[in-house]
């Protein structure tokens, strides 16, 4: 197969759609001859700032020569970039190559697509022979694919009420289920947490007599002009630069400098100025990404009631004339919990729905703002929105695009083809 055939196949295993379980994907790498015993693993779930502690982690391995693999998802435009080695996307040649020893390996298994892009990570992590390889649970964590690993840190960013329909309606639920991925003996950093899911985290590393390390007590950020200092488990670093716009993004910084520090009491090399140099190169596209470093574009993620209140303590932040809101999301979350932090914040919306087959109709976003009595124009896709609120833009105001990735991802394209035009 070449490599849209590939993809083809591999998409169409979304017949399966979500299927939580470890059975299969235990099935699958033993076939493979467990490919994810032979490198340590650091694990990492939560309902916000999990992607970047991942991409943070991973640039203070990379900027200490370390060779680091990097298995997050979603992608915004390209497959390859869910596996990554060295910062470095997977090509389509290793794709296909992947693909098609996974497909051998899953013969006569009902595999979902995520538990089929798990074992590709893994088994590529092998092949490329990485010192470290970091894995950012998809859902949940107690029964999502990446949960069949042995890892030699965990971490669990901050928990808010997400993906309610697959992991419980409240907090202490979903932390049951973020709590899944706790190992008996295995250190765990923790982020910033409700009281609620403090508890049943907490008690859950009692159980298993794993090592806590927790914001707030064992390491803990301050933000001090542009930078901020990190007090941490052995070290304190001062005057950091982070790489990532926003206050929250310190918080974050802080988690993975604070896994570094595990792994360097572990035995890793990582020399103090990398911890320092990775902060300040790490890079998240579409989380507070300002468009091309412009003040004019603003795309972020946000997607659930906890992304919001973060993405709205920024913009609060700003010194702006106005906020134009390209606005979008998928129908199993909680618009109304998106828009409520927000909506103070703007001035207009753009409503539409972002590129998946399920999406909060349009008009309905548009009703809720009239709710609290904002004007909004509805559009059928993100270009024509985006494109809307770009002719409608006066000095000093900035558009936003938030409420999904996917939603993001189509307007970086949409960005990107305007560039080449």
């Amino acid at each position: 197969m070449d490599y849209r055939e590939s993809l083809d196949y591999l998409y169409g295993l979304q017949r399966f759609g979500i299927k939580l379980g470890l059975d299969n994907i235990r099935q699958i790498l033993c076939r493979l001859q467990n490919p994810e015993r032979t490198y340590p693993i650091v694990h990492v779930a939560g309902s916000n700032g999990k992607g970047s502690v991942c991409a943070g982690l991973a640039c203070i391995l990379l900027q200490a020569g370390r060779r680091t693999g990097l298995y997050s998802s979603p992608h915004l435009h390209s497959f390859t970039e869910r596996i990554r080695i060295d910062g470095q996307a997977i090509s389509k040649a290793e794709a296909v190559a992947l693909i098609e020893s996974v497909r051998a390996a899953s013969d006569g298994i009902p595999v979902t697509f995520f538990e089929f892009t798990t074992a590709m990570a893994l088994l590529h992590f092998q092949r490329q022979e990485v010192e470290v390889a970091i894995l950012e649970v998809g859902m949940g964590g107690r029964l999502d694919a990446t949960n069949a690993v042995r890892s030699q840190v965990t971490v669990i960013t901050p928990i808010c009420l997400d993906h309610s329909e697959h992991l419980g309606a409240d907090l202490a639920t979903i932390a049951a289920e973020k709590a899944g991925i706790i190992k008996s003996h295995i250190p765990l950093v923790l982020g910033q947490q409700p009281f609620v899911a403090l508890q049943v985290l907490g008690d859950k590393a009692k159980d298993l007599q794993a090592p806590v390390f927790r914001y707030g007590r064992e390491f803990f950020v301050e933000t001090v002009g542009n930078g901020f200092d990190y007090q941490g488990l052995d070290l304190s670093l001062t005057n950091l630069q982070s790489g990532l716009y926003g206050v929250h993004q310190h918080h974050n910084l802080g988690v993975a400098l604070a896994t570094a520090e595990i792994l360097l009491r572990q035995g890793l090399e990582l020399p103090t100025v990398a911890l320092r140099e990775g902060v300040a190169a790490t890079r998240w596209p579409g989380r507070l990404e300002w468009w091309r470093e412009e003040r004019t574009v603003l795309l972020d993620g946000a997607h659930n009631e906890g992304g919001a209140e973060v993405l709205a303590a920024y913009l609060a932040s700003l010194a702006v004339a106005g906020i134009r809101w390209v606005v979008g999301a998928k129908a199993s979350k909680d618009i109304a919990n998106i828009l409520r932090p927000l909506l103070p914040l703007v001035d207009y919306l753009y409503c539409t729905v972002p590129p998946v087959e399920d999406a909060v109709p349009a008009e309905n976003i548009a009703r809720l703002a009239g709710e609290f009595g904002l004007a909004a124009a509805c559009f059928d896709d993100s270009a024509s929105a985006l494109a809307a609120a770009l002719a409608d833009r006066r000095q000093g105001e900035i558009i936003l695009v938030a409420g999904s990735l996917f939603l993001v991802a189509a307007a970086r394209e949409y960005l990107m083809d305007q560039e080449g035009a």
